[in-house]
């Protein structure tokens, strides 16, 4: 999406958020980007201070859920439902919406199948399996 260094991916957020609160014009991913912020109203205070959202660690210690790496995996699935990649996942995203209510709750719903596939792949030093993805999502989609 951005890279792998933490203050850009931070700062991306602030700007587009900066940018959508001043009425600015964003790009299509600062349009993302703004959009899910929108959605995370608890984040807003944190991102309204771009110098501690820039420098703040999120340990597990802190018991503090990491406000990028959560809006990162929203956006991580609207990329993946927008490019139909892996394939599949735009209809079973439609399924589970459905079946969970809204698209908000089913992003999170669908985040827990993202994370632990994730996980998996790095603990395993491999590429995400597709498939098991994907079977996780079916069975989030059939409720």
């Amino acid at each position: 999406m951005f890279g792998d260094n933490r203050t850009e991916i931070r700062r991306a957020f602030t700007d587009a958020w900066r940018k959508r609160r001043n009425g600015e014009t964003l790009s299509p991913l600062e349009q993302i980007i703004a959009g899910v912020v929108e959605q995370h109203p608890e984040y807003h205070p944190l991102l309204d201070d771009a110098d501690t959202a820039l420098d703040r660690d999120f340990t597990p210690e802190d018991g503090a859920t990491n406000p990028f790496l959560h809006m990162g995996m929203h956006i991580s699935l609207i990329e993946q439902i927008q490019t139909g990649r892996p394939p599949g996942i735009t209809g079973l995203y439609r399924r589970i919406t459905a079946a969970q209510g809204d698209a908000h709750t089913a992003e999170h719903a669908m985040m827990e199948c993202l994370g632990r596939i994730l996980w998996e792949a790095q603990r395993a030093n491999r590429p995400p399996d597709d498939a098991a993805y994907l079977d996780c999502l079916k069975r989030l989609a059939h409720g």
